[in-house]
């Protein structure tokens, strides 16, 4: 109920009013059943912005960090995640990780949207970096179609660490369902599971236009805050995702 109320009535019309969204292909999202959005992540804010733009309920999942916040700030950022039924997701892995999981397949079962960001955290440097293979599991293990969203410019708008937005139009791309029911007899297989990832990635690559890195981004953050730790795959830019020429392991 209340997520309604935040869309349409409270948040909603005055997001849409002052950022005057540019939307295209929203007419890929299926107006009924189960679907997958997966979404290049550049901002805090691409979790409010693609849901105000799809007629339907969308569930994301964010970092359980968002749900622990101290002070103001972390009140309304819990607030707002709980208000919006998002998923928190413990993202040290294992177990932990495959719960989030789990309930995002509920979600889907239901006929309902879930929301996914590949990458696993904000892109630190704009570019877009190579995904987990957790969409992949999603789509294989529900069957839903994945649709492609291109955030183009949030990281503008609402740069990392910054509480306050600026004013500006937000640029959002929905791409053309992507199905992997071909792949369902091959769930768990781990080089499927990368395939798909990647050729979700590259979909996503020639969305935004933006360069693709093949390393995991939480990686890089990680060399960047300590310079000394390995930083191999760095500077590995490249024009598509490994595994849309060739599966590789994950």
């Amino acid at each position: 109920m209340f997520y309604w109320l935040l869309k349409y009535v409270v948040l909603g019309p005055v997001l849409k009013c002052v950022f005057r969204p540019d939307v295209e292909g929203l007419q890929h999202v299926p107006g009924s059943g189960p679907v997958i959005l997966a979404c290049n992540h550049l901002s805090f804010s691409d979790s409010i912005f693609t849901p105000l733009l799809v007629n339907r309920r969308v569930t994301f999942v964010a970092k359980a960090e968002y749900f622990t916040g101290k002070g103001i700030k972390g009140w309304l950022m819990r607030q707002f995640f709980v208000s919006t039924g998002t998923i928190p997701v413990d993202r040290s892995g294992g177990k932990a990780a495959r719960a989030a999981l789990d309930t995002q397949l509920r979600v889907l079962r239901g006929g309902n949207i879930a929301g996914i960001y590949p990458e696993g955290t904000r892109s630190p440097d704009g570019r877009l970096y190579r995904g987990k293979t957790g969409v992949a599991r999603l789509a294989l293990e529900s069957g839903a179609p994945v649709v492609p969203v291109a955030l183009l410019n949030t990281d503008e708008i609402q740069p990392t660490g910054k509480l306050i937005p600026k004013v500006k139009r937000v640029k959002i791309r929905f791409g053309a369902p992507l199905d992997f029911s071909r792949y369902a007899p091959s769930v768990g297989d781990r080089f499927v599971e990368r395939a798909v990832t990647d050729e979700i990635m590259y979909e996503l690559m020639t969305l935004t236009g933006r360069p693709y890195v093949d390393v995991y981004a939480a990686s890089l953050k990680t060399a960047i805050v300590a310079p000394t730790a390995p930083t191999e795959g760095r500077n590995q830019s490249r024009t598509a995702p490994v595994g849309v020429e060739g599966a590789e392991k994950d």
